[in-house]
């Protein structure tokens, strides 16, 4: 936090001048507006969702976890991780599939359990726009993905008025949730002139473990001498010391538009119920300098961004591995740069080019600590690589009022590597130096070269209406995490799992890149002003090659009871196979009626379909929501706005086999909202879980986070992780 405070009184010097320089020059100079945002000259298709700051206030009082605004997004799921990491899924693609950015960053996870996810980033009293491309995404917006891309921002400078000297603001706000006995603060403020911005914020978060809707286990405890851990109590669930500061400075001088942010993230300690461990801390700094110019010829994108992730792991509280801990410590640096034009050709014709380039490494070991975890340190991976070179080229061409099209082609260029590796003993064979021998035996580079293509068309007969289809070939290649863990011992094989469903996974060097080819229809009927009704619905088709699944591990430490068995947890390494998606997305809204005493009164309503399956063994895929639904009345009148919210989740049967991943029941949960909001503040109330329903997760995975979890089969196989039970969550935010 040096640097941010070297800056702040150097900023404060540049507003107090830019105020007297604009005095001078305020009949010289004309007044535009550069935004810096990405939603007037980005690509989009009919399936793009926005929300805005007001569109996601009530979703900000009820969590500390920033993925858990899009849950109302259609299309979108997510998967259960900690309580402020949650991974999201399009069209059941997750986590490294889809294109997550922050503030324009391509952030990277640094644990093999990615247990510090890009959203995990930003706080979300921090979010004040965040976009989702779901259905065909253009070039310029995704690349190494084969899902959508999610972009979340934060709120874009703004500078005085002319005739105005200063523009100060500030904002403060806290919330506490009674499930968890969850509290936090967020404050910031900004000082800006009419070309000088300078802007500090701080948010911070904690909660204990939360509470089901009722017991699902039997009372144990977790360390020696430790408390008792309820039977309704989710263990390794609590999180706290959650801390994000960012300092910003913007620049703005006629068309152009040059900003610098600085931040820094603290976490002392994060629970994960679905993990073998825990995350002990984490420290992420990250620097972001950019730049948005607007031309006659049209617009100008640049931007270069670092981030220093040091990430440890080891047994929390609630688990403990006989006397002695585990720890596990990543150390991963991530460099990127990103150069975009959106070229106007003409009034109804854009061409938008760029080029990217990322260079990611890391270094995964875990220090010795005795015993048959000793005497060297065991490297996960040593010297982890990813490099990666982008470019793109799209056109879109409004023909007329009625026809629109897209053509895009991106090619990406992917090289990873890895270095040699050791076990915690390479004297014993039988546990680490075999499997070590073999891995150090082979060349670990990899080089692939990929490319995408996407194309779609939008038909607009009339103001109600319009019909959108696409195609799109889409390319991923393998993380560092899939392509290099080396141990087939079942301890070590543990610990590598980003899917949270208790099993160990072992790396495969010869992984090829996934190429997925989608096909998607939207039709969006509305009202001609949009607002007393609207549906729309996107139905979609996805064939996946070389499809990163799993299958038994049957080499190496894997017994062949492992490769058999239908029950308990298992050792698997990942394979490229083939696998199809497809499914719909529905949601609409509608105008109930407006009274004088009572105000307005709307519905809206949101149901997800998405089927997946994997063509080559005939196993459903992992992880993968069912049938969903929501129900909303929405009541507003003067400052109040009151919701009513059911939600609907059905059975999930269809699971995957070679995980023995375990199904869940069908739920019903019914929340409540209620916010009133003045000229500098605004009051969020609510229920969730209002008659504390117990519910299975049906994207939660399995619950190993208490006791030996460390043991094969932990607590208890068969136990999936359960939802929250009732919460009364409050929050109070103010600004001037």
């Amino acid at each position: 936090m040096k640097k941010l405070h070297t800056i702040m009184p150097v900023a404060v010097l540049l507003v107090q001048l830019s105020s007297a320089a604009y005095a001078e020059k305020v009949e010289e100079l004309s007044e535009i507006t550069v935004s810096g945002t990405q939603e007037e000259s980005s690509a989009s298709s009919a399936s793009t969702s926005r929300l805005n700051e007001a569109g996601l206030g009530s979703q900000k009082a009820a969590t500390s976890d920033s993925a858990r605004l899009l849950q109302d997004v259609p299309g979108v799921s997510l998967y259960g991780a900690g309580g402020i990491s949650s991974l999201p899924a399009i069209h059941g693609l997750a986590d490294d599939r889809i294109r997550v950015q922050v503030d324009g960053m391509d952030l990277t996870s640094a644990c093999p359990n990615h247990m510090n996810s890009v959203l995990s980033y930003i706080d979300p009293t921090k979010v004040a726009k965040v976009t989702v491309f779901s259905g065909i995404t253009p070039v310029s917006v995704g690349g190494d993905s084969i899902g959508g891309s999610i972009q979340v921002e934060s709120a874009s400078p703004e500078f005085a008025d002319a005739g105005e000297n200063v523009r100060v603001k500030g904002k403060a706000g806290s919330f506490f949730r009674s499930n968890g006995t969850a509290f936090g603060y967020n404050f910031g403020a900004t000082l800006a002139g009419r070309w000088v911005n300078v802007s500090y914020s701080e948010s911070s978060s904690q909660s204990d473990n939360y509470k089901a809707g009722r017991g699902f286990k039997p009372v144990t405890q977790g360390q020696e001498g430790g408390p008792l851990i309820p039977g309704n109590v989710v263990g390794s669930s609590s999180y706290n010391g959650a801390t994000n500061r960012d300092i910003g400075l913007a620049l703005r001088y006629e068309g152009h538009l040059m900003e610098l942010n600085l931040s820094r993230q603290e976490v002392d300690f994060e629970g994960f119920p679905n993990q073998r461990m825990d995350m002990t801390a984490n420290r992420n700094s990250q620097i972001n300098l950019r730049y948005t110019g607007q031309y006659q010829w049209g617009e100008l994108k640049a931007r270069i961004y670092g981030q220093d992730t040091a990430h440890k792991m080891d047994m929390g509280s609630d688990r403990f591995f006989y006397g002695t801990g585990m720890p596990m410590e990543t150390k991963a640096e991530t460099r990127g740069a990103q150069l975009q034009g959106n070229i106007m050709l003409s009034e109804k014709d854009t061409l938008r080019v760029g080029a990217e380039y990322q260079n990611y490494t890391m270094n995964d070991w875990w220090p010795a600590v005795g015993g048959s975890m000793g005497p060297n340190a065991f490297w996960n991976l040593d010297y982890g690589q990813r490099e990666k070179f982008d470019a793109f080229v799209e056109w879109e061409a409004e023909w007329n009022q009625q026809w629109l099209s897209q053509l895009g082609v991106r090619s990406d260029t992917v090289v990873t590597n890895a270095g040699p590796v050791q076990g915690y003993d390479n004297g014993l064979a039988g546990l680490w130096g075999n499997d070590a021998a073999a891995f150090n035996a082979r060349g670990h580079e990899r080089t692939d070269h990929n490319w995408d293509l996407t194309a779609l068309a939008r038909y607009t007969p009339g103001a109600a209406q319009s019909y959108e289809v696409g195609y799109a070939r889409k390319s991923r290649s393998p993380n560092l995490y899939q392509r290099y863990p080396w141990a087939t011992n079942a301890m070590a094989a543990l610990m590598n799992n980003m899917a949270g469903d208790g099993n160990g996974y072992v790396g495969n060097n010869d992984l090829k890149p996934e190429v997925a080819n989608t096909v998607s229809v939207t039709g969006d009927w509305h009202a001609a002003d949009k607002e007393q009704w609207g549906i729309k619905a996107t139905g979609y088709y996805t064939y996946v090659q070389d499809y990163i699944d799993a299958q038994r591990c049957d080499f190496g430490q894997c017994s062949p009871a492992n490769v058999a068995a239908t029950n308990g947890f298992v050792l698997l390494q990942y394979v490229n196979q083939s696998a199809q998606l497809y499914g719909l997305d529905l949601s609409g809204h509608v105008m109930l009626g407006k009274t004088v005493d009572f105000g307005s009164f709307s519905a809206t309503g949101l149901l997800n379909y998405v089927r997946g399956e994997n063509k080559t063994t005939g196993d459903n895929l992992y992880n993968i929501m069912p049938l969903n639904a929501k129900l909303s009345v929405i009541q507003r009148l003067g400052g109040w706005s009151n919701t009513l919210e059911l939600q609907v989740v059905a059975d999930k049967e269809k699971v995957s086999q070679v995980r023995n991943e375990m199904q869940t029941g069908g739920y019903t949960l019914l929340n409540l909202r209620s916010s009133y909001e003045w000229k500098y503040a605004r009051l969020d109330v609510g229920i969730e879980n209002l008659f504390d329903r117990f519910y299975s997760t049906p994207l939660g995975g399995a619950y190993v986070g208490q006791g030996a979890s460390m043991t094969t089969n932990g607590i208890a196989w068969g136990v999936p992780v359960p939802g929250m039970g009732r919460s009364f969550n409050v929050a109070l935010n103010m600004h001037f």
